[in-house]
């Protein structure tokens, strides 16, 4: 049978911030807050080692610090978020550089009610889309495929 996955690539005007993006989608409802108490963040460092890491709501200050720290922008960089009011959420993917920004819908994926094996990719892009603007934003491509 196999698997779908599902994701959507943003393609910004110039190298944009961690948080930055982060500073629009919480415009828009969305938060880094995946579970009450609970942020995880990435960083793939020098050794190709993707690692994550966890802080609070707190500590969210300092790990946006870090994840557009100048060290850091040379990696792959990621960040959950969470949209509380929809119920669902996923993961923020930073390409080196700053300019391809990858979200993949990772909890409580959207499904089209007529057709649930699909992921509401319009939700998503309504959700995400107007906010991003906002912060630079070029264009987008969406795909869902199956594996």
């Amino acid at each position: 049978m196999g698997s779908r996955s599902a994701d959507i690539d943003f393609t910004f005007r110039s190298a944009t911030t961690v948080r930055a993006v982060l500073d629009a989608l919480t415009g828009a409802g969305w938060s880094a807050e995946e579970t009450p108490g609970h942020v995880s963040y990435l960083i793939n460092d020098a050794d190709n080692m993707f690692e994550w890491y966890a802080t609070t709501p707190e500590g969210l200050s300092e790990a946006l610090a870090l994840l557009d720290a100048p060290g850091n922008l040379p990696y792959t960089v990621a960040l959950n978020v969470h949209h509380p009011e929809a119920g669902t959420g996923g993961m923020l993917m930073f390409s080196p550089g700053r300019t391809d920004v990858s979200f993949t819908p990772t909890m409580d994926r959207r499904r089209i009610p007529a057709a649930p094996e699909f992921t509401e990719l319009a939700w998503y892009l309504h959700a995400l889309v107007p906010a991003l603007v906002t912060a630079g934003l070029d264009g987008y491509e969406a795909t869902e495929v199956r594996h």
